[in-house]
């Protein structure tokens, strides 16, 4: 398991879902293909949305412009 694995995991289990935006932007960042990208930008954003981070229009907009979001 990766670092990043496991951040991710202990972010979860602690319902740290502010954590989890920049955690899932950083498995995008890192992501190979834009299939992969899309997937964590996706739950970057939606987390980004329930909590009121102010990374949801950067996030939006990285997801418009790979046509996943209008």
């Amino acid at each position: 398991m990766s670092d990043l694995d496991a951040r991710m995991l202990a972010a979860h289990d602690r319902g740290d879902t502010f954590a989890l935006v920049d955690l899932y932007t950083e498995a995008a960042d890192a992501a190979n293909g834009v299939d992969s990208m899309c997937f964590f930008l996706t739950h970057a954003y939606i987390f980004a949305l329930d909590t009121g981070h102010s990374a949801s229009d950067a996030l939006r907009h990285r997801l418009i412009e790979h046509k996943r979001e209008e």
